[in-house]
């Protein structure tokens, strides 16, 4: 079967050489035993690999189940996947088989597959290995003939670094990888996923078909889309149910997508030299205002020791007034629009003959320290320097503009 025919017969849309390769590694694979690991984020679609897996191997007539491994309280995993005996604990008023007794001679598909207890994942170990398990209440061995496939969205080499996943499981279940790209490494394929959404919402709600301007679709190519397919989805769900005017601009969709990094804006700082701890935005605007305050306070510092000099010495304003004029400047922090953008520092307001008191000129004042209120501020001032031009504003404030039209709707500034 080629990857064309598989795509159509599992209703995979998509012509990414990425997603290509991962389809074509699971057709190759589906003739084999071998335990087979799908990795990928949340909503990438990593559970129709195991579909195609079963359905293109010796296995396609025998069982195939799918278990969502964190949906299953942490008590009852165990009696879920290899059954219990009559009596075993309490409630359990029958014996029952376990997906694995169930599935013999089938596929089980288990999702999640980090989520599992580690008694439990020594019990999976034993069937992997051996092919034996063992159900809860029993002593007797039962043998099982079950293919494993499973996946995760979390980093499983960091959960065992962690204590929370076996090694050896994870090298037992990772014979071979699939590897499902996220949607921002598909580009190419989102304009088409959009349409296919819109069209089969078109139907289930007897409306229109969506059609999206210029734009909208860059907008929708440059969107990094955290929660990948299924927040396309989502999306196009929402937009056909919502929207009356069925030709979507950038500016309507951007009123349904959460804020999230563009592809064409740097990804969150990580700092490798504090466990990779990340940076938000919020935070590196904290270390910005911070920074200003100190540097305000510093250049006050240095202006109440140049008056004193200038006070004792009629002639030392004249030596020095490119100094002076220059702390000024370098004080200033760059590209950030400030309360005292407007202030000049004159030597010639310096009076050398007279001694000034540098505890009269020389105030203290506590600066609000409030976030919301400097960055509403800041973007006040960019909005009147630019008149009201937000691409302009935004450059100004060294952000996106789409983010200033969030923080604009944030603070009601329009």
């Amino acid at each position: 079967m080629t990857i064309n025919e598989i795509k159509a017969r599992f209703g995979i849309i998509g012509n990414s050489p990425l997603l290509e390769h991962a389809i074509n590694v699971a057709r190759q694979v589906a003739s084999t035993d071998v335990s087979i690991m799908i990795f990928g984020e949340s909503g990438v679609g990593k559970e129709v690999f195991p579909q195609i897996i079963h359905q293109l191997s010796a296995r396609k007539h025998g069982t195939y189940i799918a278990v969502n491994c964190g949906a299953i309280p942490e008590g009852t995993i165990d009696s879920e996947l290899f059954g219990h005996e009559k009596g075993s604990f309490t409630g359990a008023h029958e014996a029952r088989k376990g997906y694995f007794e169930v599935a013999n001679g089938g596929t089980i598909f288990l999702d999640e597959v980090g989520e599992l207890p580690l008694n439990t994942q020594v019990r999976l170990l034993r069937v992997l290995e051996s092919g034996e398990f063992i159900k809860v209440g029993s002593s007797k061995s039962q043998k099982t003939n079950v293919r494993v496939v499973a996946a995760t969205n979390v980093d499983l080499i960091q959960a065992i670094e962690h204590g929370k996943f076996r090694e050896d499981l994870y090298y037992r279940l990772n014979t071979v990888p699939i590897r499902v790209p996220p949607l921002r490494d598909r580009k190419e394929d989102i304009l088409l996923l959009f349409r296919k959404f819109a069209h089969d919402f078109a139907e289930r709600y007897r409306v229109p078909a969506l059609s999206l301007q210029t734009d909208a679709q860059k907008l929708l190519v440059d969107y990094r889309w955290p929660g990948n397919i299924r927040q396309l989805k989502n999306l196009s769900e929402q937009l056909s149910i919502l929207e009356k005017h069925r030709e979507i601009s950038a500016e309507t969709m951007m009123a349904y997508l959460p804020p999230a990094p563009l592809s064409n804006l740097p990804v969150l700082l990580r700092d490798d030299s504090k466990n990779g701890q990340e940076f938000s935005e919020r935070e590196l605007l904290y270390k910005v205002l911070f920074d200003m305050k100190k540097d305000m306070n510093d250049m006050k510092s240095l202006i109440s020791e140049i008056m004193k000099g200038a006070g004792n010495d009629p002639s030392w304003h004249e030596r020095n007034a490119t100094l002076i004029n220059s702390i000024h400047a370098e004080a200033q922090p760059a590209n950030f629009p400030t309360s005292n953008s407007n202030v000049t520092i004159q030597p010639s307001s310096i009076q050398p003959n007279v001694t000034v008191s540098p505890i009269q000129q020389h105030t203290e004042v506590e600066e609000s320290l409030s976030l919301e209120d400097k960055e509403r501020e800041f973007i006040q001032k960019a909005l009147q320097k630019h008149k009201g031009r937000r691409k302009m504003a935004a450059k100004e404030l060294g952000i996106s503009e789409r983010t200033l039209y969030r923080k604009m709707n944030e603070y009601d500034l329009h």
